[in-house]
């Protein structure tokens, strides 16, 4: 797995308060701010696969759920590249929804991740796949009919590897698919099922961007912008 380092705090911004964080040994503790809460989200210092950083791409994914609640509610979702869990802690703690977090095989991010649902309240913690993407699932019929990521497009060399999971994941949900649409649009009332949702805050570059989106279609997937940096991916009809 490559490697990618960047400096966490060049990243929060008004989101977590430095004045509150704390330090121990390999972590750092930081109070951050999401829509209608705050949360102790613990980071470590450093982390090779950069699981240590809450993006910005979190924050704004969670401000456009709570927009968006009626799309939200009563899914069955996985969040592939949990990272600190913050984004799943945030979704149960304010709609008690139906969440699994994933990330990278790694005993550290699922310790880290329970860790974090500890000290917000969030007890038993959430259940957790270990999934490194492109590998075959432990489930051949995995339940979530919603699956959600923010700012997980930096390593290139993934991205086949990612469409690999987001396929499997996305056709072993189709024959239950309840809404057949072709379009989305801020007037719709809902979402494909299932559909893959996802927030990318950070900036790339527009061809490494590109490589993404056109290997979803060359998998024959349809992918769709739903305005402030969120996209809807899902199987063409």
């Amino acid at each position: 797995m490559d490697t990618a380092l960047f400096s966490p705090s060049s990243l929060f911004g008004d989101n977590s308060s430095d004045e509150e964080s704390n330090t121990h040994d390999n972590f750092v503790e930081r109070t951050h701010q999401f829509p209608g809460m705050e949360l102790v989200i613990r980071e470590f210092s450093f982390h090779q696969l950069n699981a240590n950083l809450l993006w910005p791409g979190a924050f704004a994914f969670a401000e456009w759920m709570v927009q968006h609640r009626s799309w939200i509610e009563g899914r069955h979702i996985v969040e592939l590249g949990s990272g600190t869990g913050a984004l799943a802690i945030f979704l149960k703690k304010l709609w008690q929804i139906d969440i699994t977090t994933s990330d990278y095989d790694d005993q550290e991010i699922e310790d880290n991740i329970a860790y974090n649902c500890k000290i917000n309240g969030v007890t038993p913690a959430l259940p957790h796949m270990k999934h490194t993407w492109g590998d075959a699932f432990s489930s051949v019929n995995p339940k979530w009919d919603l699956i959600i990521a923010s700012d997980i497009l930096l390593y290139v060399k993934q991205y086949q590897n990612l469409i690999k999971t987001l396929s499997f994941l996305l056709k072993a949900n189709q024959p239950n698919r309840t809404m057949k649409m072709s379009s989305l649009n801020e007037q719709d009332d809902g979402l494909p099922c299932p559909a893959f949702l996802m927030s990318w805050a950070r900036r790339i570059g527009k061809d490494d961007e590109a490589l993404f989106f056109g290997g979803c279609k060359d998998a024959g997937l349809e992918v769709q912008h739903l305005g402030s940096r969120i996209y809807c991916i899902f199987f063409r009809e």
